[in-house]
């Protein structure tokens, strides 16, 4: 090597990406160590409520269940299954304190925590506006040690007034992120809205549409993009199908991951398999892994099936995601060799969130060469 030659990149290859220390250091918890992301999913609050009401009517007993019943219902899926899994997505009402302290999710797994409230009001039309969980905050969820925030944000560009509203919640939380340093992932979904419901032909057609659109809308806005099947595999062959999953690779910013949306388990593993041939960057799965749950018998039925079957999908998806899922640095056009020679140029720490709420240098001029 000549003499002023370096083999170092500097960091501004990953901060002109967003990927500041924060970020990043978020981004590497909830992945796999190639670069992968299998993540599970136990935020769900109304539709676990409802499945165990269900659960309990069954049993004889017609009543909501309590607080300190979902609790332990998370905790025992969080315990059993997490293990399977690069990282676990938690609500902070039900379940973000609990996990942690009861050990239910192991240290070395990444933590991400939903900002958004379940069941926000709809408009005259039925379209969702969101709001921020009563109580809540970024702010918390990064000082409590979490990896990233995560933020529900049902979208279709096709309905103006819960679009405009939604997009700017999204850059509320983008914004939010950027000023606490901490990772977020944004899950738009489309809906039914005016007098529409999700069996219509017409809005099952139009769903792939709505899904690529919003990856060319909203996936600037966050770190990492939760997407939905663009497609339905009862109508479209498996050659459109492809086509639709290599659009969204293209149409999103971000790395993207594939929900799971409640489907059946095996109709979610071939909409994996698929998605993942064509660019996604993993997973982040919820029902379709655990959704069985609440209809075993008794606790110890539940548990068994929790670290059993539910287990074992996730296992399943995840070898499938480790081995041919498209890693996070792709995106950015590193890969896991080049990012070891990344380096940060002296008196970073100074300039670090400067206009982002912080001011720069902490009052004292940062000198080349000053030792501290």
């Amino acid at each position: 090597m000549a003499a002023g030659e370096t083999s170092t990149k500097s960091a501004t290859l990953l901060t002109s990406y967003g990927l500041t220390p924060g970020k990043l250091r978020g981004l590497q918890r909830i992945s796999n160590a190639n670069g992968t992301l299998t993540m599970l999913a136990l935020d769900q609050n109304s539709s676990m409520i409802e499945m165990a009401h269900k659960a309990l009517k069954t049993a004889g007993h017609d009543r909501e269940p309590s607080f300190a019943e979902i609790v332990e219902a998370k905790v025992d899926m969080a315990r059993e299954m997490s293990g399977a899994a690069s990282a676990l997505l938690i609500d902070g009402y039900y379940g973000a304190f609990s996990v942690v302290a009861s050990g239910a999710i192991a240290p070395e797994k990444g933590l991400l925590i939903r900002v958004e409230k379940s069941g926000s009001p709809k408009n005259a039309a039925g379209a969702p506006l969101g709001e921020i969980e009563a109580g809540w905050s970024v702010q918390k969820i990064k000082y409590m040690g979490a990896d990233a925030v995560k933020l529900l944000a049902p979208f279709e560009p096709a309905e103006p007034d819960s679009a405009e509203h939604q997009l700017q919640l999204v850059k509320h939380i983008y914004e939010e992120c950027r000023k606490y340093d901490i990772l977020m992932l944004l899950e738009p979904v489309a809906f039914p809205f005016g007098g529409e419901k999700k069996t219509d032909e017409a809005y099952r057609r139009r769903k792939a549409n709505t899904v690529l659109e919003s990856a060319r809308l909203l996936s600037r806005w966050c770190d990492v993009y939760k997407a939905e099947f663009p497609g339905d595999m009862e109508f479209d062959d498996e050659s459109k199908l492809r086509d639709n999953l290599q659009a969204l690779t293209e149409a999103s910013v971000t790395p993207w991951v594939l929900l799971s949306a409640g489907v059946d388990y095996p109709a979610y593993k071939r909409q994996v398999e698929l998605a993942v041939e064509c660019g996604a960057s993993g997973v982040l799965g919820g029902r379709a892994f655990w959704k069985e749950y609440f209809q075993q018998p008794d606790a110890k039925a539940r548990t068994k099936f929790a670290a059993g079957e539910a287990r074992g999908r996730v296992a399943e998806i995840d070898e499938i995601v480790r081995s041919a899922a498209t890693p996070w640095w792709d995106k950015i056009g590193l890969n896991r060799d080049s990012m070891s020679d990344i380096r940060a140029a002296e008196g970073w720490h100074a300039r670090y969130l400067a206009g982002v709420g912080e001011s720069a240098g902490g009052g004292h001029v940062v000198r080349p060469g000053e030792v501290y």
